[in-house]
């Protein structure tokens, strides 16, 4: 059942990005060249709803081959987190990959779905409610990169499970990722672990492929940014002026995604005027592709400990068992 007691969306409204600090980080991405947003702001509902469809896409490997591996060894990781675990997802989305955890997982306490956009928590937190009618649901609306407060589950909780699938640790910084990670194992606190997903270093061409499909829908989602900043912000802009581009960068080991200016032109936001030349571009999401070794490294400095590792057979994405130390 969805309950709107201990830690509802609305009572954690607080915890999500409001207009001014859209505002103010905007402002702040785009105050010198190299342009960058946070590609946590590519979530509106709309860019929920397209990302959704990325993951349906033929190009798009990491979901399917996430899914693939949580159905052939869920029962393994549910083995490994054991019983009465208080199931929090962060970053839920539509919540695609949750029952293939929850189907296995011996009497959790409770589930808590995290996500930025409010309509599409609300709308996955219903559809699991209705799938699982004895689990008690407890969406919270937040910022998942920030410190909030958990809801306390009506059972008892014995553990405290943090559920990050889709690789979405890879949007992070290395220092960033690192940081994040000691975040969350003083959330999940002793005795608790992470579910993650986690995508792997693999053939450039593939990388690309799934960053811009030929469907175009990657592209829909990228440029969906500039539309949100038109809605919520104000931003005179031309958003056909704009392009979709993804690049691989091999000094750092990640997939890049850009909107590149086709003229020379001026944005103006919240009553600053941006410069673009041809060409130039706004970074508004980077990827990193781990190996397994990299990462055990990564986990272990967070407060880690990597209990247990599946892949696919082509080894293209792994899912993994943290504990923490």
């Amino acid at each position: 059942m969805v309950s709107d007691s201990r830690g509802s969306p609305a009572s954690l409204d607080q915890a999500r990005p409001d207009s001014d600090e859209l505002l103010a980080d905007v402002l702040r991405g785009l105050s010198e060249p190299p342009y960058a947003l946070s590609p946590k702001y590519l979530y509106d509902q709309r860019g929920s709803e397209l990302f959704d469809r990325i993951c349906d896409l033929e190009a798009y490997y990491p979901t399917r081959t996430e899914l693939s591996i949580l159905e052939e060894s869920g029962g393994e990781i549910a083995s490994a987190v054991g019983g009465e675990a208080l199931v929090v997802e962060l970053g839920s989305g539509s919540s695609n990959k949750t029952r293939a955890l929850l189907d296995r997982l011996p009497q959790p306490a409770a589930y808590v779905p995290v996500d930025i956009s409010r309509e599409h928590l609300e709308a996955a937190a219903a559809r699991i409610d209705g799938i699982y009618p004895e689990l008690e649901v407890l969406p919270v609306a937040a910022d998942y990169t920030r410190p909030f407060p958990l809801p306390r589950p009506t059972c008892p909780a014995e553990r405290t499970l943090l559920y990050f699938p889709g690789s979405t640790l890879g949007n992070f910084d290395l220092p960033d990722a690192e940081d994040f990670l000691a975040r969350q194992a003083e959330q999940a606190g002793s005795g608790g672990g992470m579910v993650l997903g986690l995508d792997l270093q693999k053939d450039v061409d593939v990388l690309l492929r799934a960053y811009d499909d030929p469907e175009g829908i990657t592209a829909a989602f990228n440029r969906n940014l500039l539309q949100r900043l038109r809605k919520e912000l104000g931003a005179d802009l031309d958003i056909e002026a704009f392009a979709h581009r993804a690049r691989f960068n091999e000094e750092l080991g990640c997939v890049e995604m850009h909107l590149e200016s086709l003229t020379d032109q001026e944005v103006r936001i919240g009553g600053h005027a941006i410069p673009f030349q041809t060409g130039q571009t706004i970074r508004t999401e980077r990827s990193y592709k781990y190996t397994l070794d990299g990462f055990r490294t990564l986990a272990e400095r967070a407060g880690f400990r990597v209990a247990q590792v599946w892949t696919d057979p082509a080894a293209y994405f792994s899912v993994q068992y943290l504990e923490v130390v």
